[in-house]
């Protein structure tokens, strides 16, 4: 049996991770091979901007649940390239607001097919198996158990319980 289907959930992270990787290797070779100068990682805060604009720092943030830290970086990056602007709030000057430039929202209009092609093979590959269709379920029902506890409190449960078992 291969090394990683082998180990079930003991490795479970680390597959998850490399078939992320994978995919987004694979998504930036089409927008090389299709001249766009994108990167597959830059795609939540473009997707995110293309349905609602202006859009602060911070909402983008929570949207995607990662760092402000992390958002402003990117921002930082998109705006350098001449993709995105920001600006300071009108309700509140201290909240920056990022929105697409001319040269942004016509990159966006090459996006969009790309995006769409992405969604159709992912559909027609998840149709190619049962377990393929139910993943996109199955990950929303693991973050949901995650979200009630996390994975750290699970695990020193367990190896609360294991201590207990090998000093009785």
């Amino acid at each position: 049996m291969p090394f990683y289907p082998s180990l079930g959930f003991l490795v479970f992270g680390s597959r998850l991770r490399r078939l992320s990787e994978y995919f987004l290797s694979e998504v930036n070779k089409v927008y090389e091979q299709q001249g766009i100068p994108f990167d597959a990682s830059w795609f939540p805060v473009f997707y995110l901007l293309s349905r609602h604009q202006p859009l602060s720092l911070t909402a983008i943030a929570d949207e995607l649940e990662v760092s402000h830290s992390a958002i402003s970086q990117l921002v930082t990056s998109l705006r350098k390239k001449g993709w995105v602007t920001t600006k300071a709030s009108k309700e509140d000057g201290r909240r920056q607001e990022v929105m697409f430039t001319k040269k942004g929202q016509a990159l966006l209009l090459q996006l969009e097919p790309v995006w769409e092609a992405v969604t159709a093979a992912m559909e027609q590959m998840a149709g190619e198996h049962a377990e393929s269709r139910r993943i996109l379920a199955g990950i929303a029902a693991l973050e949901a158990s995650l979200d009630e506890v996390s994975l750290s409190e699970r695990i020193s449960r367990h190896l609360s319980s294991y201590t207990q078992t090998t000093t009785a």
